[in-house]
């Protein structure tokens, strides 16, 4: 289940951010993308996942598992997303939260699914809680929680430790490629930390450009 990505060009009307950009990742690998900001990794991510703003021009293919991806709809790409944001809804709970992912099914395993989810990331005490009472570690942990619920095919980090101390962020990335490994995914990190670096063999740095 390897994710393949190759960008010909990636440019707002008049600037070129990305150009010939060739990156394949095999499952259960955390590759790495750094760059100055403005650099283009974000609209990396935006191109992979479906959410690339209409100003931006994208030339180039998305494969997962072989299967072109960049011509589906978002919902259909089975790509995971991770934030430095958690963007859990705080009118709901944790287990309300993590149920939002669950794919349709019979109630009773969707609810044994958010269990086991917690108890993956050691939360399980917080399943009815709501988030604005959980620490920043904790509510990091949640979102993981709910992203790998939605049982993606491959996983995206945009900056997903920038909010946490040198302690949490250590924590949350071994939990993080950790996950990755266990679940054999394909996974592409974009962060301005070399420490979040899983492997410096499988990191890629983008440099600003302009034309």
């Amino acid at each position: 289940m390897s994710l393949h990505i190759h960008i010909t060009r990636l440019a707002t009307p008049d600037t070129t951010l990305v150009s010939n950009l060739g990156i394949t990742i095999a499952p259960g690998t955390v590759h790495t993308l750094m760059g100055d900001s403005g650099s283009g990794k974000s609209s990396v991510l935006a191109a992979i996942c479906g959410t690339l703003d209409g100003a931006l021009a994208f030339e180039g293919e998305v494969l997962l598992d072989g299967a072109r991806i960049d011509t589906l709809p978002t919902q259909a790409r089975r790509v995971g997303l991770l934030f430095q944001e958690d963007l859990l809804f705080a009118h709901m709970t944790v287990r309300e939260n993590l149920l939002f992912a669950v794919p349709k099914g019979p109630q009773a395993g969707r609810e044994a699914q958010v269990q086991q989810a917690l108890a993956d990331v050691e939360m399980v005490d917080s399943l009815h809680a709501n988030p604005t009472t959980l620490s920043g570690g904790q509510r990091a942990r949640v979102a993981l929680a709910r992203a790998l619920l939605a049982q993606p095919l491959a996983l995206l980090l945009d900056e997903p430790f920038s909010r946490l101390d040198a302690a949490l962020r250590a924590r949350m990335r071994a939990l993080v490629f950790g996950m990755v490994r266990a679940r054999n995914i394909p996974a592409l990190l974009v962060t301005h930390d070399a420490a979040d670096v899983a492997d410096p063999a499988l990191c890629t740095h983008l440099q600003q450009r302009r034309q």
